[in-house]
């Protein structure tokens, strides 16, 4: 039975230009070193430059594993409720109904493209954004689509998901940071208390 297994990535630490910082350049790095005992077939990448470079710097470390731009990775809301919740009606405030609904495409391309067994074993590595992994995570869950909202994950915190052909996705882990030192993790939160 072939089974396609997803390493699903936030892009390393970045600036407010997008561009990774020191601290994201080392998390890159220490992801690539976790995921080199695993036998990769390919690394894809969000267009957006922290993503890229994200994934150049796994792909250098992974040897000759192709490194490869998927637009579906692109940062983007995958789902806007009719009814948004409270705490996140400052988010949603002003959204157009029609960028909604561009939106809610890449996430059903995402999903199409990547959330479905493979043709052969394949182990590959998505290099993306916050959003995009949560709203992997809700549907390997087949959670309802408002789910996506709340979960967040560090940069590169890794999540793990398995598509067996003829069977249900598992989720095998998620947002786990062991291979980052203490200063490295949370990044990409909100401040507050972290365990």
């Amino acid at each position: 039975m072939a089974t396609r297994h997803l390493y699903v990535v936030r892009h390393g630490m970045a600036d407010a230009f997008g561009e990774l910082t020191d601290a994201g350049r080392q998390q890159s790095a220490l992801l690539a070193e976790r995921l080199a005992a695993l036998p990769i077939d390919a690394v894809w990448h969000s267009p957006l430059p922290r993503a890229v470079r994200s994934a150049q710097i796994v792909g250098e470390r992974l040897g000759d594993v192709p490194v490869r731009e998927a637009p579906e990775l692109v940062d983007h809301v995958p789902y806007v409720p009719a009814d948004v919740p409270p705490p996140w009606a400052g988010f949603f405030d002003g959204y157009d109904r029609a960028e909604a609904e561009a939106e809610a495409r890449l996430a059903d391309a995402l999903l199409a493209r990547f959330a479905r067994p493979a043709s052969a074993e394949t182990h590959e590595v998505l290099v993306t954004h916050a959003f995009q992994v949560a709203w992997l995570v809700r549907h390997a869950l087949d959670a309802p689509p408002v789910r996506w909202l709340g979960l967040s994950c560090g940069n590169t915190a890794l999540t793990a998901i398995t598509y067996p052909d003829g069977a249900s996705p598992t989720l095998l882990t998620y947002n786990d940071m062991a291979h980052l030192p203490t200063a490295l993790r949370w990044t990409g939160f909100s401040p507050g208390v972290r365990p």
